[in-house]
Parts: structure tokens; sequence; C-alpha cells
């Protein structure tokens, strides 16, 4: 298929270069006049109709999350904004820029007054063609540049049918836009793949770990029957020193070292690659000062009231090593003990719910490190915490795969982007 595509590609058809408005494109928006929705006229998921919203546009897809809902006999009424496929939706006012593409899962969604659809003329323009010039490095620079407004940015239809657009032979749109989905279909089958492996551990540790008021785990693997011993959580593991990276010396530019930082850990203990850090150079650095491959760090602040992660604990299942910044600190397990079994216990939620009621402050929390040490857990034999540690291992290392994958093809989708529409 790709080969194919850049033979397309290749091929010396000119371009032509159009406005949207010189099209025979169809262009609408949610702003229903006095039948827009009334908060009697909303609904819920199991008896409406999907009412869309800005943050419903996500990486050129519908997503209906958090969508708002209007009765089935309002849909009804607001015939204009209801969807077909191919259509593309875009936010007009609040998220610009912000796309999504019609599907036949979307067919007869609504829009509301922050969105705009525009309907193609097949016999001249394919919409997934052209939202894919629109989600280009290209496409993006003239919607964004055509904004009016100074407080409340907004894209006047006028404005829109102002861009810009490539026009191409169907042959060749078909072939680029069967490109494109090609890797969309791969990014969404590796994050379906993801999220069941992000399942299946959340099952694990919820079940291989004992609950309250017993001494033994519901599921075991053969052959293992002793009752679990009581151990307080600093006579297994300490806390290293803070190895603080200075801020100042921190970049957001693709450079040197990976660090981790308090907005890279993420909510359910992974790396967050969306806002990372880098550190470009250090001499003479040792190995530990980094968090090294089956190592792992916990979080022992947070700035949020809420704590939503503070006393997470992370594992580096990828074979890069990565420096701290300030409250990112490495755990080392002692001697006799399984360290991807200490990860494991401490990433359940009993563990961490304590711990989240061990920091102190108002706003700005910390968690000392006597009061991780003081934590009383359950601990099988040095055999079982093997078994158990090498079962989170797998999981672990197959996630960080399935991650380093999805972050792969969304790369060469943003490099295909950025070459096709020049």
């Amino acid at each position: 298929m790709v080969v194919d595509v850049f033979e397309v590609l290749l091929a010396r058809n000119a371009w032509e270069k159009r406005k949207l408005g010189e099209t025979n494109s169809y262009f609408t928006d949610g702003n229903y006049g006095e039948s827009y929705p009334k908060e009697s006229e909303l609904s819920d998921k199991e008896n409406g109709v999907p009412f869309l919203r800005g943050s419903n546009l996500r990486n050129g897809e519908l997503i209906e999350d958090n969508a708002n809902y209007i009765t089935k006999e309002k849909h009804a009424e607001l015939t204009s904004g209801h969807l077909v496929e191919d259509d593309i939706v875009l936010a007009v006012r609040g998220s610009l820029g912000a796309l999504g593409y019609v599907k036949d899962e979307n067919i007869d969604w609504n829009i509301n007054s922050q969105l705009a659809v525009i309907r193609t003329d097949k016999s001249e323009l394919s919409g997934k063609f052209l939202v894919q010039f629109l989600l280009s490095w290209r496409g993006q620079k003239e919607l964004l540049s055509r904004n009016t407004g100074t407080a409340l940015k907004q894209l006047p239809i006028k404005q829109l049918k102002d861009v810009p657009v490539p026009i191409v032979n169907l042959d060749e749109q078909k072939e680029i836009g069967a490109l494109f989905s090609s890797i969309d279909n791969l990014i969404a089958a590796t994050q379906d793949k993801l999220s069941f492996l992000k399942k299946m551990k959340m099952f694990f540790l919820q079940q291989i770990f004992p609950t309250k008021n017993h001494d033994v785990p519901q599921i075991r693997f053969d052959g293992f029957t002793d009752v679990w011993s009581h151990y307080k959580l600093g006579s297994l593991m300490r806390i290293d020193k803070e190895q603080e990276v200075k801020k100042e010396l921190l970049t957001d530019i693709q450079k040197g070292f990976y660090v981790l930082a308090m907005r890279t850990f993420s909510m359910d203990g992974y790396i967050d690659h969306s806002k990372p850090y880098w550190l470009n150079h250090l001499d003479n650095v040792s190995d530990d000062k980094f968090l090294l491959p089956r190592e792992f760090a916990i979080l022992d602040a947070d700035m949020d009231a809420n704590l939503p992660k503070i006393g997470r604990v992370l594992l580096n299942a990828s074979s890069e090593k990565y420096l701290l910044a300030a409250h990112v600190r490495k755990i080392q397990v002692k001697s006799g003990n399984d360290p991807i079994f200490i990860y494991a216990l401490m990433r359940g939620n009993s563990v961490h719910e304590r711990l989240k009621l061990e920091a102190n402050g108002s706003i700005s929390k910390r968690l000392l490190d006597k009061n991780v040490y003081k934590q009383s857990i359950l601990v099988p034999n040095r055999s079982e915490q093997s078994r158990i540690g090498r079962l989170f291992f797998l999981l672990e290392t197959t996630i960080t795969l399935h991650q380093q994958k999805i972050k792969m093809l969304k790369q060469v989708k943003k490099s295909c982007l950025q070459n096709l529409f020049i």
C-alpha cells in the first residue's frame, strides 16, 4: 500500500491550489438561533443523540467521551447539523484548529455552536483527503492565520472559505486517504491492545496481593500455599536522596538525556511523553544518578491539593536510562527481595491510598521518607516474589513496547503530513 502511494506521489501530475469557497463544498455550523437546545432539551447517552463540542474533536477523530446529548426530538428539528459520512467537523470557536472526520459510527450525530461542518462534493474532493491536509502543519497554519477576535477567537465560515487547499485527481486523493487510513487503523488497533494490557495489569494488581484481613491473595501461582508475612516497607527498600536536575538547565527541545519530572509522571504510573523535559549534556555522570532499566522511582510531592500522583511509583521498563528531576526519587530494594515485586506491591491501590493520607502540607504536598517506611505490608517468600515479579515485568515491557509503537506510528503520520502537503 505505502509503496503504491508513493509511486502515485512521484507522478508528475500537477497539484492545483484552490480556495475552499471555490469548490462545490457545503458549509454549515451549529448556530441554530432561537432553536438552540434549552436545558430541558438535553438528554443522556441512552436516550439522546451526541451533541458535539470542541473537546470532542481529537487528532482528526470524533470522540464521544464526555459528550453532551440532546433529545431525539430536538435532533430531528436541527437538521442542518446532522453529520453524514465523509464530513469534516472543525472547531470555529474555542479549540480552533481541532478537527474530526465523520466515520460510519458517527453518522447522524449533531454539533453545537462551537463547531462547523465541511461537506465536500465527492466528484472533485474527498473529505478523507481534505481532512489530512487540514491536519498538516500547512493546513493548521492556514486555518489559524484566519481567526478573528481578541478575547474570544473565532474562525467565521467566510474566513474558512478563504483557505487554499490542494486539489489533485480523485485517484491520487484516494491513495493518499488510504495511506493515512491504514496508519490510523494501526494506531487504533495498537491502542486497543494497550488498553487491554493495562486492564489486565490492573486486574492482577487487585487479585494477586492479599486484601484487607487476609494473609494470602485471591489468586496464586501453582505450588505456593504459605501464608504471607508482615513487614514494614522500610525493611525491604530505601529511597535514594534527591538527585535534582536544576530546572534552569531543562529544555523542551529533544536532545541529550530525558528527565523524569513531576509533569512527566503520569496518573497511571507511566512516562507522559506529551510533556517531555530534556537536559542537553552532563559531564561524568555515574549510573547512580539515573533511573536504569528495571529500576523504579516514587513521586514524593505534588502541587495538586487533590493529591492525584503523590506516592505513585513508576517502573523503567524500557532499555533507556533517565535523569530524575526534583521529587522523583529512585528506590533501592534490599538484597533478598525481588525489585519488580516490590514495585508492583507499591503500585497497588491499597499502598498508594495509604501514602496519600501520609502527605503533609496544604496546597503543595510532600511525602516524607519515614511515612513511606512505616507502612505495613504482606510479603511472600523470595520464590513467589520472583514469579509475581516476572509477571509484572512482562506486562510492563509489553505495555511499553505498545506505547513506543503508537509513538512511532504517530511520528510516521506527522512526517507524512509534513512532507505530502508542502
